[in-house]
């Protein structure tokens, strides 16, 4: 987890520093066997070589991205969280709650999606 430490330090805010810790940890207690790295300026959780789920932060919000095939599986879950999204990532207001439930549905769907694959992407 050392890894992130570097990029949450660029967050200025430390309610939202906090928030980013809070999930960081959420995944790594929960998902040992996931490796952190970081890759265009985004913390990123990888499985064997392959994405499974990053992060980004901004004014307003912090987004989540599980690819294509995340969001597909998950839209209609995401919207009913109350967050907006696009085709590859949804954005969490800092005001908002995190539904773990609905991250720990996702990062399972990832894993298992991503088992046999060899590929840092999923190939559309």
């Amino acid at each position: 987890m050392a890894i992130f430490n570097e990029y949450l330090q660029t967050i200025k805010d430390d309610n939202h520093r906090d928030k980013l810790t809070t999930i960081f940890n959420w995944i790594h207690e929960n998902y040992p066997e996931l490796e952190t790295t970081i890759k265009w300026n985004q913390p990123m959780f990888t499985h064997h070589g392959t994405f499974i789920i990053g992060f980004s932060s901004a004014k307003q919000h912090f987004s989540i991205n599980p690819e294509a095939t995340g969001m597909k599986q998950f839209s209609p879950q995401i919207e009913q969280a109350g967050y907006s999204q696009t085709a590859n990532l949804y954005r969490i207001l800092w005001t908002q709650e995190v539904d773990y439930k609905l991250l720990k549905k996702i990062i399972d769907f990832k894993i298992s999606e991503k088992q046999d694959y060899t590929n840092f992407w999923v190939k559309q």
